[in-house]
């Protein structure tokens, strides 16, 4: 059943939408939007039972995907790196050393996972410490949008 929100939403944050429940199938708890440091901003942050870090970037089209110049600084920022396309993107445009997930609104697969890097132990420490406050601020804003 489709969201009745559904309509006003870009078609990259439905992906996202779909990416983040295929996630959870694989116990990953995620966040949308979420800034790892001072002038990054990835679609999708999920972090894993055992610690690990996946980026997730949704890319709607092609031209979403050229003009994105950014993404190989995020590459830093996670054990493993995805792009998040629906199935009419072209697959071959997209970099081999990263993994690949079809999406759309509702589902993801992966159909290509990426090589695991190994984050730092102290950028790992921080960015879990993030994540979670960054979760718990969104969730204390819903219950109270006057905080």
């Amino acid at each position: 059943m489709d969201s009745a929100l559904d309509q006003f939403r870009q078609p990259g944050q439905l992906l996202a939408r779909g990416v983040c429940r295929h996630l959870a199938t694989y116990d990953f708890v995620s966040i949308e939007e979420f800034s790892p440091d001072r002038g990054k901003r990835v679609d999708v942050a999920a972090l894993g039972p055992k610690g690990e870090i996946w980026v997730i970037e949704c890319k709607s089209s092609r031209a979403d995907f050229q003009s994105d110049a950014k993404w190989p600084g995020y590459l830093e920022w996670c054990d493993r790196y995805f792009w998040a396309v629906d199935s009419a993107f072209p697959l071959e445009i997209l970099p081999d050393d990263t993994g690949i997930m079809i999406a759309d609104a509702y589902a993801a697969e992966i159909i290509r996972m990426d090589a695991p890097r190994k984050l730092p132990a102290a950028r790992r420490n921080a960015l879990i410490r993030k994540f979670a406050r960054d979760a718990a601020r969104r969730l204390q804003w819903l219950r109270d949008p006057q905080v």
